[in-house]
């Protein structure tokens, strides 16, 4: 009709971004990030910041579940209770991640730098976008990892190379936190580079990186840490987020739930019958309880 209104579809966009709540903790961040920037070199923060980011983020997510273990009321919460951690197989992780994040992940990280110089990615905090922008380009990265993931994940499990790589970090049946980057280091590299191509697609910023990987290590502890809060881990509030339950089951069966954070691939694919069997297994043990 020629007196009908048109949309501008911009503006409509620019009314929904008015809608979107302020970041509360904007005004503290900008205080220490513009401190930071002022302070360091592009190098050392995206360096040396990178791996600090990364230590901190990782054990600081490992500490919760590895406090659990001594808490007797916590232990009901463990998925597999019959196979409790022990200080051996905790040291013997934690001394292969030390040689793999400062041998192997570090000259990776070394590149972060050169990245952002070659691409004209700003560090400054004029440039920063909003916390939700930043948000939805997590969300891209987190996909094209968990595709990456899933497909190199199920062919490591190929009986021909699965002894000679994947197996290392099948070692653990009964996940822990730490567990999530023991791996073979040839692993760490092939299953790494699902991690930088959605770094690659949707970088606008230096903060996504921080923000990126934030989010991996909290989403792949979470799946590692053998302990299940379905009502209480804000993650599940995410459609088609796997979980710990999800992951543990991989680790205890060794077949199917292949994917890294989602399950849409595996229900796709059908690598989650065995566990949907399970569960139905499960379920039917306890209904027989219940009569």
């Amino acid at each position: 009709m020629e007196n009908a209104t048109e949309i501008d579809p911009m503006h409509v966009a620019a009314k929904l971004v008015g809608f979107m709540p302020e970041n509360p903790l904007k005004d503290p961040f900008q205080a220490v990030w513009v401190h930071m920037t002022s302070h360091y070199t592009k190098f050392q923060i995206a360096t040396w910041g990178s791996l600090l980011v990364h230590e901190l983020f990782y054990f600081g997510a490992c500490l919760p579940a590895f406090i659990f273990q001594f808490i007797p009321f916590m232990r009901r919460f463990k998925i597999q209770a019959d196979r409790p951690e022990t200080f051996e197989g905790q040291w013997k992780c934690f001394r292969l991640l030390m040689f793999s994040h400062f041998c192997i992940q570090l000259p990776m990280i070394c590149g972060t730098y050169f990245f952002t110089e070659m691409f004209g990615i700003p560090y400054d905090w004029e440039s920063m976008p909003a916390w939700w922008n930043i948000g939805l380009r997590c969300l891209g990265c987190a996909m094209i990892e968990d595709a990456w993931h899933f497909w190199l994940h199920w062919a490591l499990h190929d009986k021909r190379i699965y002894k000679h790589i994947h197996k290392l970090h099948h070692n653990y049946p009964a996940p822990f936190g730490m567990v999530a980057e023991y791996a073979h280091p040839l692993e760490t590299i092939v299953l790494g580079f699902g991690f930088f191509f959605g770094i690659l697609i949707f970088t606008n910023h230096f903060i996504l990186m921080w923000a990126w990987v934030v989010i991996r290590l909290v989403e792949t502890i979470d799946v590692h840490s053998g302990y299940d809060f379905p009502y209480l881990n804000p993650l599940h509030l995410i459609p088609f987020y796997a979980g710990a339950r999800f992951h543990d089951f991989h680790h205890k069966n060794f077949v199917g739930n292949y994917a890294s954070t989602f399950t849409y691939w595996d229900i796709l694919c059908g690598t989650d019958k065995q566990y949907k069997e399970y569960n139905a297994k499960i379920e039917g043990k306890k209904l027989t309880k219940s009569d």
